[in-house]
């Protein structure tokens, strides 16, 4: 789990496909300093499993000309490339790190399971003096999902809604999330990961049955049969929500 407190900017430096998985060697010291095979680092939203590690000072043994250290390696299967914008990523795309967070963490952010819902592009940027607010398209499927001050990630960086019509959602970046994550230099037309709240799903989940019309997501429908049922056409309505 994860909180959308990016640690720090990496830098892609190494891109291998080998038949269907895409192998991404990411330079990133700070979250590569006490990382171990086996552990989860988002990457841009994405929590992704550290299959090698490259120490500061050595190479990686890979002949791939990265042998400056605080690297780390990570594989991509087609279900994480179809699904995400780091099928798009190559050698210097730079990319939002962050460590999965230890027991008794502050949680700085939301709650983040890495578990990208969607991409959004981003439509326009508004500048302010020092601030600046982003404008994404909203996937249809996810729109239940976000409301205004509720929590969204972008790209592994948490965030709050600042306002939504349904289609399309914006947020307010101060100074720092600018200089500190690649949300500053993202251009127009840009593809982002999106993360919505999961808590929002687990109660769509929870209370799809006993709210007549309400319909459950595809990451989660109905069993048949839960909940009460207060009229024929209430348990129609819910035998088509978990069929």
């Amino acid at each position: 789990m994860f909180t959308g407190i990016v640690e720090e900017i990496g830098e892609v430096v190494a891109a291998r496909r080998t038949d269907d998985v895409l192998e991404l060697t990411v330079r990133g010291p700070t979250v590569s300093s006490d990382a171990r095979h086996g552990d989860s680092i988002a990457v841009s939203g994405v929590c992704l499993t550290v299959t090698a590690l490259e120490a500061p000072g050595a190479g990686d043994g890979t002949g791939d000309g990265t042998g400056d250290g605080g690297a780390f390696r990570v594989e991509l299967v087609p279900e994480t490339l179809a699904r995400t914008s780091l099928a798009g990523v190559g050698v210097g795309t730079h990319v939002n790190l962050e460590r999965a967070m230890a027991v008794g963490d502050r949680l700085g952010g939301h709650i983040v399971q890495g578990h990208v819902d969607g991409v959004a592009t981003l439509l326009r940027r508004d500048p302010g003096t020092r601030s600046e607010e982003l404008h994404f398209s909203l996937p249809a499927d996810l729109a239940r999902y976000v409301v205004e001050k509720g929590s969204i990630t972008v790209d592994g960086v948490s965030l709050t809604v600042a306002g939504t019509d349904g289609a399309t959602f914006r947020v307010a970046l101060i100074p720092t999330t600018l200089a500190h994550t690649t949300l500053g230099s993202r251009a127009v037309g840009d593809t982002v990961n999106l993360e919505v709240d999961v808590v929002a799903k687990y109660v769509e989940r929870l209370t799809v049955g006993y709210v007549p019309g309400a319909r459950a997501s595809n990451q989660g429908a109905a069993h048949r049969g839960a909940g009460p049922v207060s009229s024929g056409d209430d348990a129609a309505e819910q035998q088509a929500v978990g069929s």
